[in-house]
């Protein structure tokens, strides 16, 4: 039986596409790049998508920093849901 960290199991998804839910309720899919630590993460080609009054807004951006404090859950070589 292998066990692997929880440090582990994200390092094994840098250069793979992740979708991470945040506390804010904002949902990001983009490339790992890193991660630090505190599990504060960089990641390239990202899609953030976010619930508002007028309706779900998506924003496209080349890189993002996100603190790891914020983040609620990672699903590996996830996409963001259609909505």
């Amino acid at each position: 039986m292998i066990h692997l960290t929880k440090r582990q199991l994200v390092d094994k998804c840098i250069g793979s596409r992740i979708h991470i839910i945040m506390k804010n309720d904002k949902e990001i899919v983009g490339t790992l790049q890193g991660f630090d630590d505190f599990v504060n993460m960089l990641l390239d080609d990202v899609t953030e998508s976010e619930a508002t009054p007028e309706g779900r807004r998506v924003t496209k951006l080349d890189q993002i920093l996100l603190n790891g404090n914020n983040i609620t859950m990672l699903v590996p070589g996830g996409d963001m849901p259609d909505t």
